[in-house]
């Protein structure tokens, strides 16, 4: 007797050529549109189908090993009616000593794949290892200013993170059927708070590891690890340049053309820099060893000089600058 065709690429609407990152995107956005606690009445019972229908289809385009013997039955995918197994696929099931059920698969999936699955739905394919599974490792994003990585320090977090469901302890189903917590995932969301400590000296993209931080490990497996991946907020006055700052000051007139000393920011705090006589607008001068930190020493800051011009003169200052004008109509 055959049993009813199951398309799991159409009911997660992707190709047949989708990637693991695209089936489990596509998977994720349709167990959170029709998981049974978001609908009530007939339409929650419409939704359960649903529900039982996406997962089954995960479960076996998630799975390298399902995958390739589902997609060995070739044309008969298009058979679209009864289906019979291809001679050579008589007897194709696997099994294992997982004792939690099919949860409510279809005949189609038990004739290809056998009654017990392996894990059941979501991060499940661990559950049927034997033995302690370690977490996942996880990467967040760490927004720093310019001075808490050059000085470093520590440093409090609030992460939003993923945990193991505590309803069905990361297989993705409680009960024989579908956990209707995590939707089958295996996962929850949660949160936490952090104490880090910022070594001195980061830089953009610097990677800092906090070891036991990341996902819960699986049958007494340790804890993953948690990546803090570091970006540098906008500063006010220095823009970073790889391992070089640079800043910006302005000079009135006098000062560029006969030169002057003048008070430059640092990140170590303000210093007096010489500009020299006939500097012109736009030239960077330079501050060695006043950038970043680097595995030798420190990157350089070049300071950026603007030119003021007054907006209002006095009557001698007016006087002053005609004369200097008539100077310089013989040059």
């Amino acid at each position: 007797m055959g049993v009813t065709y199951q398309d799991y690429y159409q009911t997660l609407g992707v190709s047949r050529d989708a990637t693991e990152k695209e089936i489990k995107s596509a998977y994720r956005k349709l167990a959170r549109q029709w998981h049974p606690d978001l609908h009530t009445g007939k339409a929650k019972e419409e939704a359960e189908e649903k529900f039982k229908l996406i997962n089954e289809a995960y479960e076996v385009l998630k799975d390298t090993d399902k995958r390739a013997k589902y997609d060995r039955l070739g044309a008969n995918w298009q058979a679209g009616q009864d289906f019979r197994p291809p001679p050579d696929m008589d007897g194709f099931h696997f099994y294992t000593d997982f004792t939690g059920g099919a949860g409510g698969f279809s005949d189609f999936f038990e004739m290809l794949f056998g009654g017990a699955v392996p894990g059941g739905f979501g991060r499940a394919g661990r559950g049927a290892r034997r033995g302690p599974v370690r977490g996942r490792d996880i990467e967040a994003e760490l927004e720093l200013t310019l001075e808490e990585a050059y000085r470093g320090g520590d440093k409090v977090l609030q992460l939003a993170n993923r945990e193991i469901c505590p309803d069905c302890g990361g297989t993705g189903h409680a009960e024989n059927t579908i956990c209707y917590r995590c939707g089958g995932i295996g996962e929850v969301a949660g949160h936490k708070t952090l104490k880090v400590k910022i070594p001195p000296g980061v830089h953009q993209d610097s990677r800092i590891r906090l070891a036991g931080q990341g996902g819960d490990g699986l049958a007494g497996g340790d804890r993953g690890d948690l990546y803090l991946k570091v970006r540098l907020l906008p500063h006010p006055v220095f823009k970073v340049q790889d391992t070089d700052l640079e800043t910006e000051i302005t000079l009135r007139p006098e000062q560029a053309v006969l030169g002057d000393r003048v008070s430059v920011p640092t990140l170590d705090g303000p210093v007096l820099m010489k500009v020299p006589p006939g500097t012109r607008f736009g030239k960077r001068l330079r501050l060695r060893g006043k950038g970043l930190p680097v595995r030798e020493g420190r990157g350089d800051q070049y300071v950026r000089i603007k030119i003021d011009i007054p907006g209002q003169l006095s009557a001698e200052e007016e006087q002053l600058y005609r004369q200097l004008a008539e100077l310089r109509k013989g040059v």
